[in-house]
């Protein structure tokens, strides 16, 4: 069976993207790399690989001045950092997919987003096969036994694929990355720019089994969203898992589409975003139960978010050969 590896499955290495705009990132561009170097350390601290992207020379010495000499430094030129969506879809059969890109439905094109992908394939010596439709990485989210869930708001939206139904979808779906069952979930998070990616609602922890967050305190912005989620995936026959929700975290009168669910699953760690929310401590401690084989941490990513993402949206991991359901 030809799909997309579930993130739990082993990974030869890790590419993170590091923050080098200061229009993306206004005032908090030196924290947010210092938060993204930080998780580079932390993955790299376990021993697995990590290719950290830099843009320029500049941006090449302030990263090496945070990270340990652990991380590997690759000058290339992308946009926005955010590698989920712009990296490349790497398969079981060793070939890796790439989908169309057009910036989020056309709101935020920046140079190299749409080769950086390609780039990172050719580099890795994977076969690359080039698609017809427009798909983010962030968008989806596998469990490795052919089901993928997914956003109504994201992947129905009219500014990605317009002359695409449903069922078209669907069998792209199929045909590109090996899913024969679609879980649709109806709106995501609040504010996000990405259009309602699914990875910062609604995350696979394991087969036919999905974290999805639930409300913290009566103001949660997203509490019918969470509560959707998980009536739908019910109905579905997923099995859920319930994790806090980081609750109301504004910047200035900006409510911002904070999500714990937006962790990364590397092969020795899960790393947590935190907002200096009171749920942070409840939030790691429920993902680290769903990852009993791994270790869990969290890590300071508001800096990070301001610029649209987490840590999940700027990482793209490189399965390891071999894996099969």
């Amino acid at each position: 069976m030809v799909t997309m590896p579930p993130e739990w499955a082993p990974q030869d290495w890790l590419w993170i993207g590091f923050p080098h705009d200061a229009e993306e990132w206004p005032e908090v561009l030196s924290r947010a790399q210092e938060q993204m170097a930080a998780f580079a350390n932390a993955v790299a601290e376990t021993g697995q690989e990590v290719r950290l992207l830099v843009r320029d020379a500049a941006n090449e010495a302030r990263a090496r001045s945070l990270v340990s000499g652990a991380v590997k430094l690759e000058r290339r030129e992308y946009g926005d950092v955010w590698l989920r969506d712009t990296g490349p879809l790497v398969r079981n059969d060793g070939t890796a997919v790439r989908c169309q890109f057009n910036g989020w439905g056309n709101k935020y094109l920046m140079r190299g987003d749409q080769t950086i992908g390609a780039e990172l394939a050719r580099d890795a010596g994977l076969p690359m096969v080039e698609s017809d439709w427009i798909l983010e990485g962030g968008a989806i989210d596998g469990d490795g036994t052919g089901l993928v869930v997914t956003t109504e708001q994201c992947l129905l939206n009219r500014n990605r694929n317009p002359d695409l139904s449903r069922q078209e979808i669907e069998a792209r779906l199929a045909r590109d990355l090996g899913f024969d069952r679609v879980l649709w979930l109806g709106a995501g998070l609040l504010n996000d720019h990405t259009d309602g990616h699914v990875d910062n609602l609604a995350r696979f922890v394991g087969p036919n089994r999905l974290a999805v967050p639930r409300a913290t305190g009566g103001d949660d912005p997203n509490a019918a969203i969470y509560a959707d989620a998980k009536v739908r995936a019910e109905a579905f026959g997923v099995e859920v898992a319930e994790i806090p929700s980081p609750g109301l975290i504004t910047r200035g009168d900006f409510v911002e589409p904070a999500s714990y669910a937006n962790f990364a699953i590397t092969s020795n760690l899960v790393v947590v975003p935190t907002f200096s929310s009171p749920h942070d401590d409840e939030g790691v401690a429920a993902i680290a139960a769903l990852f009993p084989d791994r270790a869990t941490i969290g890590l300071p990513a508001d800096a990070v978010l301001a610029g649209g993402g987490g840590f999940h949206c700027a990482s793209q991991q490189m399965p390891s050969a071999g894996w099969r359901p």
